[in-house]
């Protein structure tokens, strides 16, 4: 195969052949030179992009690291604070049946119940067979809505057991004051309320109180909680202890040797008021005793029977 070359400026052709074995060797020798011109450049070229691709990479995945990092301690922070609050619910929620178990002993006493009925130091016996299906785990969301509910539930049974108390304390309070028992710890009734023959004259008339005989010197005991009112001398009655005991009661103890409470004085039922006597219209050491409704006298033999 031959090339031919034309020259304008000798106005000649030239001719190579190519099948020539110099001719051949030079075109060799060239390709492979561009060849290897080529490979070198490609080579340098793919070394650099090669390094400044791992170099934008490495600070790519770590600028993405360090966000997850950091991401993750939030998370963290986020939950600990919830777990935080959780728990201080808890130990408020806590605090309050520790409360409410001690207001259900006294309430148990109170109420005189059996403690092995109500028993508030162990937890109440449950039980049931299962739904043969497998629990599902609890979610914080969750938690916290049965958390809620149980606070709903502890604060609405401290009110009612509040309320209860109040009932019992009231209920307590007016057995109190309500007149019941004897006014004297030994003796017996010697005159009862109601028509009957004056000890002095011999005629009729009308006993307002019960007498009861004792031992002089011996207590006279209040019947009921209340207040004094009158504690000193009254016209027929000798030495008088007067006791309010609110509800429109009041009870007398007359005939009394000596006092042993002033006006104003707060007693309980049993405490010692005065000491048996014979003093004013009296013809032996005994205690006249009177219960007084709405300011009229009552028969007292009601209350003792309770």
């Amino acid at each position: 195969m031959n090339l031919i070359f034309f020259s304008r400026r000798e106005g000649r052709a030239r001719h190579v052949n190519l099948a020539h074995p110099v001719t051949l060797g030079a075109v060799g020798a060239l390709a492979l030179g561009v060849l290897g011109i080529a490979f070198v450049l490609g080579l340098e070229l793919g070394q650099r992009s090669g390094k400044a691709f791992s170099r934008g990479d490495a600070t790519h995945w770590s600028q993405v690291v360090t966000q997850q990092q950091a991401e993750i301690a939030e998370m963290k922070r986020a939950l600990q604070e919830r777990v935080d609050a959780l728990s201080m619910r808890m130990g408020q929620v806590n605090g309050q049946m520790i409360r409410l178990d001690a207001l259900g002993k006294r309430l148990t006493e109170m109420a005189d119940i059996d403690s092995r009925e109500f028993n508030f130091d162990a937890a109440p016996p449950a039980g049931g067979p299962e739904d043969g299906e497998g629990g599902v785990a609890a979610q914080i969301p969750d938690l916290t809505n049965m958390l809620s509910n149980l606070e709903e539930r502890v604060d609405l049974r401290d009110a009612q057991l509040a309320a209860l108390e109040n009932v019992l304390i009231a209920r307590q309070l007016r057995d109190q004051i309500h007149p019941e028992g004897r006014p004297v710890r030994q003796g017996f009734i010697s005159s009862y309320f109601g028509s009957r023959q004056d000890p002095f004259t011999g005629h009729g008339a009308f006993h307002k109180g019960l007498d009861f005989a004792s031992q002089a010197g011996n207590e006279v005991v209040a019947v009921a909680a209340g207040i004094v009112t009158w504690s000193g001398e009254r016209s027929g009655y000798g030495n008088l202890v007067e006791i309010n005991h609110g509800n429109g009661y009041v009870t007398r103890y007359g005939h009394n040797r000596r006092n042993l409470v002033a006006v104003g004085q707060t007693v309980q039922r049993g405490d010692a008021i005065a000491q048996i006597g014979s003093t004013g219209r009296s013809t032996g050491p005994h205690v006249h005793f009177e219960v007084l409704r709405q300011g009229r006298q009552v028969d007292p033999l009601t209350f003792i029977g309770r």
